[in-house]
């Protein structure tokens, strides 16, 4: 590692505004201790539990941990280098670390749509799919596929990133803005295409692969599981009279989840837009207010980290358990 190089005029303005960077420790903290208690009550239940497993709560765990890894790898260094312990990387280790965070962030935004594509396809099924351990233990083998598909792809997605990065020096500036990946160079890091135009072509299949797409495919699953309650809220009374209301009775319960799962895309979508907004505004009119929107892009793309484990915990009740559980511990007469 190099010496120690000066910090950005972002990471300057957030470090000397106590407001900002309040507001910044504050997320950065939620996102690591929120994604931490979801991992541990919710991975700590299927563990313990010997009826069933939930897929939907293995899910939960998956994308807890996507946030979790991109909290720590990314957010956490970043809040580090804003206190002004920046450390300038080897090109070496900036290879690796501009590689994980390209390939955390990706599978980050496809482990969100894989929980709204698993409650449609949940409602359509009618019944949510349960597993006996009477059988072997464990998630069903599409889920493991499913999860496979999400680490493995991009992973291989994330190998340009791997190879086409370098360390700059410290007037190194952001000519080349990476929406999946980052804002701003850190730890010395940079992008190192061959010519504008590859880097253009990343820059830009990767906003396609991993925010168009997938934000598109979170509107279409949840509108159809929004229209797959209502129409069975419409056929609920008949449905009572048959051997199908054990099923039907779900229903509320469904009903909650598809809220919550709502709430979850709704704040992936305003974080993912703000961001985008914040970005091209840097990349093509640098006016006066260049600075504060970076600012925002920082806080936006850290926010649905943060903020999804409290929405998390609105709609499952072993997280509500648990977090009532703290609260009585930690006020004992409130």
């Amino acid at each position: 590692m190099a010496p120690q190089r000066k910090p950005s005029s972002v990471s300057q303005s957030i470090a000397s505004s106590p407001f900002y960077f309040a507001l910044y420790v504050i997320l950065v903290l939620l996102g690591n201790v929120g994604n931490t208690t979801v991992i541990g009550v919710v991975g700590e239940s299927l563990l313990r539990e010997t009826g069933v497993v939930r897929s939907s709560d293995v899910i939960l765990v998956n994308m807890a941990f996507s946030n979790l890894m991109v909290s720590l790898v990314r957010n956490t260094v970043v809040m580090v280098s804003d206190l002004g312990v920046e450390i300038f990387l080897s090109r070496d280790m900036c290879h690796l670390m501009m590689g994980i965070w390209v390939w955390l962030r990706s599978a980050n935004v496809w482990s969100t749509f894989f929980l709204s594509a698993f409650h449609f396809q949940t409602l359509r099924r009618v019944a949510p799919p349960v597993i006996s351990l009477h059988g072997p233990r464990g998630p069903p083998r599409s889920l493991i596929l499913g999860f496979g598909l999400i680490w493995s792809l991009n992973l291989i997605y994330a190998i340009p990133a791997f190879i086409f990065s370098k360390n700059g020096d410290e007037n190194s500036t952001e000519t080349l803005m990476l929406v999946s990946s980052t804002t701003r160079p850190l730890m010395g890091c940079i992008w190192d295409f061959p010519s504008a135009y590859s880097g253009l072509a990343f820059a830009t299949s990767s906003m396609v692969i991993h925010e168009s797409i997938p934000i598109c495919l979170m509107n279409i699953t949840n509108l159809g599981s929004l229209l797959t309650l209502y129409a069975h809220g419409h056929t609920r009374n008949a449905a009572n009279k048959s051997q199908d209301a054990p099923v039907v009775t779900r229903i509320p319960a469904e009903r909650r989840a598809a809220k919550v799962i709502l709430a979850l895309n709704v704040l992936f979508i305003s974080s993912w837009g703000t961001n985008v907004i914040s970005v091209n505004y840097f990349n093509y009119n640098r006016g006066s207010s260049t600075e504060f929107l970076l600012i925002i892009a920082r806080f936006a793309n850290m926010s649905f980290i943060a903020l999804s484990p409290i929405v998390l915990a609105v709609g499952h009740r072993k997280l509500r358990a648990f977090i009532k559980s703290v609260l009585s511990h930690l006020y004992p007469f409130g």
